[in-house]
């Protein structure tokens, strides 16, 4: 069983900066993704920032030149740097796993706030 555990989130002013972190724990293959994807209110849940177990990356438009995501293989943990955050960066920040190579299993976190106020 892989459980995945989030920490970082809160209440920040714009401008701002926050880093969240999530622990992968479990069967966990050396072969994975790791990711965060996000969902505001009333939007659907979208890809904020993925790593691969090799280091390859793969940032959205929205936060590219402000946000940083990597890893810690060693502890199966990845971080998301937030830096500059603007009240558009509001939402539930989840974590995301996909594990394995050829026929992947996909796990999720239970999500954590991330609030910037103007």
């Amino acid at each position: 069983q892989v459980q995945l555990v989030e920490s970082g989130g809160g209440l920040v002013q714009a401008g701002g900066s926050l880093r969240l972190s999530c622990a992968a724990s479990g069967s966990i293959s050396s072969i994975n993704i790791m990711g965060w994807f996000r969902q505001a209110p009333g939007k659907q849940r979208e890809l904020v920032a993925t790593i691969t177990s090799s280091g390859t990356t793969n940032v959205a438009d929205s936060v590219k030149g402000r946000f940083t995501i990597s890893r810690d293989n060693a502890k199966n943990t990845v971080y998301l740097q937030m830096n500059s955050l603007k009240p558009a960066d509001t939402a539930l920040y989840y974590c995301n796993l996909r594990n394995g190579w050829l026929n992947p299993s996909t796990y999720w976190g239970q999500g954590t706030q991330v609030t910037v106020s103007s």
